[in-house]
């Protein structure tokens, strides 16, 4: 797998382990890969169910991408200086972070890739929830491709609900990129970032 792009020598390493501990322990399948394009900015949005998510589907990724990191994780000490070397981006959850979508708006428009989860957080049944419009607003803004992601066993395997970890299978999929999303009823604003992102979560649940 060749690794494109920022991928910096810790980004190839946490690459290289975790594809190794997903395949050995939760015996990690993974389909459409062809679907992520190789070059220029790109939103991977996939459904959100567990902590285990970034690095499964990041592991299947052959090129290097960004991810969100809680703003709070990039303080002083070992995480707030492996965080950027891995590509992490901080976002904060509390609140709306225009610094946190600059940043990212920035990575798309220099030809980078963003993982993303449309939900916001992760799921507590396990089902598929409504995507928030902040994903929509990346994608208008941005103007890039968004390939949607449907990844199944990492609930099972890690849900919120509980502190340990169960092996479980654990499989990612990647649909065809979605190139245009066109306003419904003259949508606007928040209103037309809604709607790219349902229809983000209705392609996720094609998968």
């Amino acid at each position: 797998m060749v690794m494109k792009r920022r991928a910096t020598l810790w980004y190839r390493i946490g690459h290289a382990l975790s594809r190794a501990v997903f395949r050995t322990l939760f015996g990690l399948k993974v389909s459409g890969q062809e679907n992520v394009p190789q070059e220029g900015g790109v939103l991977i949005a996939a459904n959100h169910a567990s902590f285990l998510d970034p690095p499964a589907i990041g592991c299947c990724i052959p090129r290097a991408i960004f991810y969100f990191a809680r703003k709070t994780l990039f303080k002083p000490g070992v995480m707030g200086w492996l965080l950027p070397r891995i590509n992490a981006l901080p976002i904060d959850q509390e609140k709306p972070d225009l610094a946190g979508i600059r940043n990212a708006l920035r990575v798309l428009k220099e030809g980078e890739g963003l993982l993303v989860f449309p939900e916001g957080a992760r799921t507590f049944d396990g089902q598929l929830q409504p995507g928030q419009p902040g994903v929509g607003m990346l994608v208008a803004k941005s103007g890039v491709p968004v390939v949607p992601v449907r990844i199944r066993g990492s609930f099972e395997a890690w849900p919120r609900t509980r502190k340990s970890i169960k092996l479980h299978k654990i499989s990612v999929t990647f649909g065809k990129p979605l190139r245009e999303f066109a306003p419904r009823d003259g949508a606007k604003g928040e209103e037309y970032y809604r709607q790219i992102s349902e229809e983000i979560m209705r392609a996720i649940a094609k998968l």
